[in-house]
């Protein structure tokens, strides 16, 4: 059986809800213990659905700042504070669609395989391209599931859905992607030769 301890940033894993609860009351340790925790799979899911570095950037740290404001609408007989969480980046990237906010960020490297380093990013720039192409509730299942390696039962519960959605949503995407990245594909494989 775990133990619990009274404070936050000890040695007793604390869940999210006592850390929030513990965040609320003012207690700063509680919110960098969540934020440590949380704030890179936010920023990688915000990072996969938007393409985007600083979209991403801008979704992860508002979630948590809109955590901190009055008028926060969590309730904990709702769901977990983490799928809270994935909901209001999720909101927050639709507002951002609505408003063309999302920029296409396209990152230059340096690399000694120039030639290997453009098709990678070719292939990263059609696989975004197609996952933004997809339904938005399509694009969460591979985003959840493919990009982000959780679990069908993570997924349902993120995306409040059955496992048996995710799994048929998942299946579709994989479907829809399938066919709109082999045309980029096999112009890939053509200036190759």
């Amino acid at each position: 059986m775990e133990q619990r301890d009274k404070g936050p940033g000890t040695r007793f894993a604390e869940t999210d809800e006592d850390l929030y609860r513990h965040m609320r009351k003012g207690n700063q340790r509680a919110f960098a213990a969540l934020y440590e925790r949380r704030e890179p799979a936010l920023y990688r899911y915000a990072l996969h659905m938007t393409g985007s570095r600083a979209a991403a950037e801008e979704v992860a740290q508002e979630v948590f700042v809109r955590l901190l404001g009055p008028h926060l609408h969590f309730d904990d007989r709702k769901g977990s504070l983490e799928a809270y969480m994935y909901g209001v980046a999720r909101n927050l990237i639709r507002v951002m669609r609505r408003k063309g906010t999302v920029e296409e960020v396209v990152e230059q490297r340096i690399e000694h395989d120039i030639l290997g380093g453009l098709i990678r990013d070719q292939a990263t720039a059609a696989l975004y391209s197609a996952l933004d192409e997809l339904p938005e509730h399509y694009r969460d299942a591979v985003v959840l599931c493919d990009l982000e390696e959780r679990s069908y039962e993570d997924a349902s519960r993120l995306m409040d859905c059955p496992v048996g959605t995710v799994r048929s949503r998942l299946h579709r995407a994989r479907a829809l992607l399938s066919s709109r990245l082999k045309p980029a594909q096999a112009t890939a494989e053509a200036r190759a030769r």
